[in-house]
This record gives structure tokens, C-alpha cells and sequence, in this order.
């Protein structure tokens, strides 16, 4: 009998739950000390500078300070706690795959810009080049695809840019009417940061916007799908659990799931530009490129040559080297997961759905969870030791929406457009007129 159809033992009946509970409680105190983002991340005004050597024509390779954070108290804490851990028993087994993963991510700040930083990196989150157990392709391969399919789709002069000409104090306000109505237990502010390395962050109390970028119409869909009503919901959804507290955790080993879960809300709700598609697939080949050896200037001008602005440029390139070498080959995989992540939630999504299996889908939102997490806690669900989730975007709610586009889009796929023309659908219009013809008055 399979997890997903064996019965799960209320919380009361359950002896070995109370140990287990107290180590979640221990979990959370360590695991919230590791902030793998804020320990790497770059100053930024060394955008300023790099860019003021690449306009004279001579960029010189970035120097970033590195911060090597003292986390041995914690990895000695995280050790213990998996030490007392009972892997046979499916919380015990996702408490010590959590504590796994801070312990790996604090292996891996401890030793920003050497080897040792790479292998933690893609343990947590991969290599664009792995072929996950469900896919027969990496996502490599996949972005590589993207890039294709897209090139084939347009061209830059037929598809007319997205003006990005929406000041961050306005789009702001645009953010917070999208968010009242949704988030009516919890208060999640908009705040704007000029320091912000990224355009936009999420947190469970707050939206973070850089108040120096220029915002677009199609800013506002992406970062109320993909911030809000994923990152932000999954944490708050976490929080308000009552019994195992280590779900409002975003710890590393669900990044993978969780940027796929927000990459893909984007997509089911037509939220996704191919602009921004385009971004996260060179994000996997400039990782790659970087693995093999490509340094900084050459990632940076990969993304220039691909047609993003010299700032895109260096925010794209500068992601990828953060904690790592600017020289290439020791760098931070996490944008390698976005691809992985969204193709995973993808088949998961359509499996569970195929399996009569609905109500797995909002088990996705309970909290910061993989794929994997959905199918060993769910049982729990019904015992009370699992709550649903508070906070559940739109399109989740109803799973005959998502299999019927889920089912439209397989069935597309069997159409070639290598196949076809314009003068296709004259031809096959013709055809159909003139075999009626031949036929209709016999």
C-alpha cells in the first residue's frame, strides 16, 4: 500500500508524535538563523562600477566582498536534532530532510567561493544539466527549447516591448489594492527598498520593491501570482499551522517546488510575458555556462547577446555568481531551478489530477512543501495534525479548470508548427470547399 493510500494515525493515537513535535519546535529556532539569500548577496554599487567599465569598453571583473558567517553552533544543533530523528516514520523522515537541508545550506555559506560552495548549491538546487527521475530531459535541455520555440515564435521587432514606465511608489499602491482582499487574516504590507538587489521580493509580512526600478502593466499580474499569492501565501498558510511549525520554514530543499509553484501560477494564469519566459530559460543555460567555466564577463555578455539591457544584464549575471567565483565554475545554481521546478510541478500537478487526487492541489499552498512533502503528508490532512490552507489563489480552488487547460495543451502538443504555414490553413479551407463541391449534389 502506497503512502498516499495507507491511513494515517490521529495525532492523539500517536505516542511517537509528541517527540517529534518537540523536535520541529527545535528545527524552526535553528533553521531561521540560516538566511542563505541576505549572507550572499551583493552590494549594489557594484552594478555602478562594473557598468561604468563595460560603457568606456573595458569591464573589469566584479569584487565582491565574501562573508564567510560562523554557523557551526547551528550545523552541531541541526546534526543532534537528525540524530534523534525516526526516519521510519514519515515526519520524522520530512524533519530530518528539512534539517538536511539547512545543514547543507550552512556547509554551503560557510564555505562561499570555493568548491565545497558549488557541490551544497547543487544538492540543494540542482544542475541545470540533472535529469530529474519523472523527466527524460534535463532543464537544459528544456531552456535551450524555450529559446527556440520562442526565436521561431517572434522577433524582437514584431512584438513590441512591454514599457516598463510605472514609478515603484505608484505601482505600490496598484500592489496593495490586489493584496487587501485576498490576505484577510494576515497583514502584508508593500515596502519599498532602494537597496533591493532584485526588482521584487516576498516575505510573509511584507512585498519588497525596489522604489528605484520602473515597473510595468505586466509587473503587476507577475508579482501578485508569483510574490504574493505563492511566496507570501505558502509562508503565511505555514505560520497558521497548528502542529508542525517547520511548514513555515523556507527551507532550501523546497525552493525547487516553491519557484516552480509561483513560475507556474504565472503560466496557468496567462500572468507570463515571453520576455520573462525567455528570462528564466537563459537563467539555466547561464548557469551551465558558468558551471563549465564561463566567468562573469562572459555570463554577463551572454545575457547582453540575448537581447537583455546591460543593467538586466549584470542583475541576471550577478545572481548567478553571488557566493561563488567571478573567475566561473563555483557559482549559485538556485536560478537553475526555476525551470526544473515549474516541468516537476507541471507532471505533478497532471498526475494527481489523472489519479482522482484533487485534493492534493491546495496541499500544495499548506505551507513551504516539494512534491514529495504533498504525497507523505497528505494523509495527515484528515487527522487534524495538517490544517488546510488559509490562502489558496484563485486558480487553485477549482481543479476542472486546471486539468481542462492541463488537457488542451497535451493534446496541442501533437500539432507541429514545423509543420505548417500560413498558407496551410488557406490550402486546408480550399481543400474542404472543393472536396464539398465534388460530393454535395450527386
Amino acid at each position: 500500500m502506497s503512502i498516499v493510500e495507507s491511513e494515517a494515525v490521529r495525532p492523539e493515537d500517536d505516542p511517537t508524535l509528541g517527540p517529534l513535535l518537540e523536535l520541529d519546535r527545535e528545527l524552526v529556532n535553528v533553521g531561521k538563523k540560516i538566511r542563505v539569500l541576505k549572507a550572499i548577496d551583493w552590494p549594489v554599487e557594484l552594478e555602478a562600477t562594473f557598468l561604468e567599465g563595460y560603457e568606456r569598453g573595458n569591464p573589469q571583473l566584479p569584487d565582491p566582498p565574501r562573508r564567510h558567517p560562523d554557523l557551526s553552533g547551528e550545523m552541531d544543533a541541526l546534526r543532534a536534532i537528525m540524530g534523534k530523528l525516526d526516519r521510519g516514520h514519515p515526519i520524522g523522515d520530512w524533519l530530518f530532510k528539512t534539517a538536511w537541508s539547512y545543514l547543507t545550506a550552512a556547509q554551503m555559506l560557510m564555505n562561499v567561493g570555493n568548491e565545497t560552495f558549488t557541490r551544497c548549491s547543487t544538492a540543494l538546487y540542482g544542475r541545470p544539466d540533472g535529469v530529474h527521475s519523472s523527466q527524460t530531459s534535463s532543464a537544459y535541455d528544456a531552456a535551450q527549447d524555450v529559446i527556440s520555440i520562442t526565436d521561431d515564435l517572434i522577433s524582437r521587432e514584431a512584438i513590441p516591448s512591454v514599457p516598463a514606465d510605472i514609478p515603484a511608489e505608484e505601482f505600490a499602491e496598484r500592489l496593495r489594492e490586489r493584496l487587501g482582499s485576498f490576505f484577510d487574516r494576515d497583514r502584508v504590507d508593500v515596502v519599498l527598498n532602494p537597496d533591493l538587489s532584485s526588482k521584487a521580493t516576498a516575505g510573509s509580512k511584507s512585498i519588497n520593491l525596489r522604489s528605484t526600478a520602473l515597473f510595468s502593466e505586466l509587473d503587476l499580474a507577475q508579482l501578485t501570482e508569483h510574490e504574493a499569492f505563492v511566496h507570501t501565501a505558502t509562508l503565511l498558510n505555514g505560520k497558521h499551522q497548528p502542529h508542525l511549525k517547520s511548514l513555515g520554514l523556507g527551507s532550501p530543499r523546497t525552493t525547487r517546488a516553491q519557484e516552480g509553484l509561483a513560475t507556474f501560477s504565472e503560466i496557468i494564469t496567462g500572468s507570463i510575458d515571453l520576455a520573462r519566459l525567455r528570462r528564466v530559460a537563459l537563467r539555466v543555460i547561464m548557469v551551465k555556462r558558468a558551471l563549465d567555466g564561463a566567468d562573469f564577463i562572459e555570463v554577463f555578455r551572454g545575457f547582453l547577446d540575448a537581447g537583455q539591457t546591460p543593467v538586466e544584464s549584470y542583475r541576471s549575471a550577478s545572481r548567478i555568481f553571488r557566493g561563488g567565483d567571478v573567475r566561473g565554475r563555483i557559482c549559485f545554481t538556485k536560478d537553475g531551478a526555476y525551470l526544473q521546478g515549474v516541468m516537476i510541478v507541471y507532471l505533478f500537478i497532471r498526475k494527481a489530477l489523472q489519479e482522482g487526487k484533487a485534493e492534493m492541489l491546495p496541499l500544495l499552498f499548506a505551507g513551504r512543501v516539494t512534491t514529495t512533502d504533498v504525497i507523505t503528508l497528505s494523509p495527515y490532512l484528515e487527522t487534524g495534525l495538517i490544517s488546510r490552507a488559509v490562502y489558496v489563489p484563485p486558480w487553485a480552488r477549482n481543479p476542472q479548470r486546471v486539468l481542462s487547460l492541463l488537457a488542451f495543451f497535451t493534446a496541442a502538443q501533437r500539432f507541429r508548427l514545423d509543420t505548417l504555414n500560413l498558407d496551410s490553413f488557406v490550402a486546408f479551407e480550399n481543400a474542404l470547399v472543393d472536396e464539398t463541391l465534388q460530393t454535395q449534389w450527386r
